[in-house]
């Protein structure tokens, strides 16, 4: 606890852009060029130690050590499934534990990251609404955890992580200013280089953040978790339908697309007895109609401790497919990946108590 109380004296180097690091060196007496190797030892060779920086004096090193540090996101564990998939736990500087998981395909090797450690909506499907947020996860983190996994896939997988997603823990619009951070570091030619269209930023369905992402005119993908498409049923099974509710979430997708012209996809679990039947499929179609949607994802329930929810049975899913398809929804049955270590949609809650 000592040591963590050290470091919140001083100021995480990461948190300060270019100009602000040539402010610092200059006023240490050295050349500005000197806060570019900082730069970029940080953000392009993503080094973690000052130590490792070898092109500065040790002088500078030395003040920079004594009044900044650089945070440590570590692998805490890695499970490995049947299926390929990789979930790891990351253990942040300040002891607080989150998941991300990788997925690889053939044509590409997709990192579900998380945005905060814990969620505040309490969803009823999802582990980690059980868990109540505990913070948000800062941008630099959101970035080691890109880092961190890309070595894995190209340890396991010899192919670099091409696309992210922001569906791991948490929610992304209430985390927005580090996510849309994340995102420029992510996307800096000089560094990770990932293109836009390969990100997707998953929300739960807030509306003013839609439209606050839609005005930054990036060209990232959205996905809604819509999950019921009327106003009871899914209030029933996500609190913050109550004050976004479909008329609203119909609004802001209009105008996301309208100011973006990217991807929006409408993702949808499939709960037994609660939105499968016919029904509420057609209730989806209405939806999905209104809205300039690029996909349907109908996704498997993956059972959690805390929910009694179950996933229907095989027939009943591909029925409810094929009636999205007779109405010319593009829809696609995704089969859920890493279920065996608990790494599939909705099952991403690192219990384990901070130290």
């Amino acid at each position: 606890m000592l040591i963590l109380a050290y470091l919140f004296m001083k100021q995480n180097i990461r948190h300060f852009n270019l100009e602000a690091l040539q402010s610092i060196v200059l006023d240490w007496g050295f050349k500005k060029s000197q806060a570019t190797l900082i730069y970029e030892s940080v953000w392009q060779d993503f080094v973690t130690d000052f130590t490792k920086m070898e092109s500065l004096s040790e002088s500078l090193l030395a003040l920079l050590n004594e009044e900044y540090f650089i945070p440590q996101t570590k692998v805490h564990t890695t499970q490995i499934s049947n299926d390929g998939t990789i979930k790891c736990s990351l253990r942040l500087h300040d002891n607080h534990l989150i998941e991300s998981v990788l997925i690889p395909t053939e044509n590409r090797v997709t990192i579900c990251v998380s945005s905060q450690v814990g969620c505040s909506l309490s969803c009823k499907f999802c582990a980690t609404g059980y868990m109540g947020r505990k913070r948000n996860v800062e941008f630099d983190e959101i970035v080691d955890q890109v880092v961190l996994l890309n070595k894995i896939a190209m340890e396991h997988y010899q192919k670099p992580v091409s696309n992210v997603v922001f569906m791991g823990m948490g929610e992304p619009m209430l985390n927005y200013q580090n996510v849309l951070l994340a995102i420029g570091k992510m996307t800096d030619q000089k560094g990770l280089s990932i293109a836009p269209r390969r990100i997707t930023v998953s929300t739960a369905g807030v509306a003013k953040m839609i439209r606050k992402l839609a005005d930054e005119k990036i060209k990232v993908n959205l996905a809604l978790s819509l999950h019921a498409a009327n106003d009871i049923k899914r209030n029933e099974i996500m609190g913050i339908n109550e004050t976004n509710n479909l008329a609203e979430l119909t609004d802001a997708l209009n105008y996301f697309y309208t100011q973006s012209k990217n991807e929006i996809t409408l993702e949808y679990i499939l709960l037994q007895g609660f939105n499968d039947s016919l029904e509420d499929a057609d209730e989806l179609i209405a939806f999905a109609k209104k809205v300039p949607f690029h996909l349907v994802n109908i996704l498997e329930y993956n059972a959690i401790a805390k929910s009694d929810f179950q996933k229907p049975a095989e027939d009943v899913m591909n029925r409810f497919v094929q009636h999205l398809h007779q109405h010319n929804i593009n829809a696609h049955f995704r089969r859920s990946r890493g279920k065996d270590i608990d790494a599939a949609c909705g099952q991403l809650a690192n219990l384990e108590m901070t130290l």
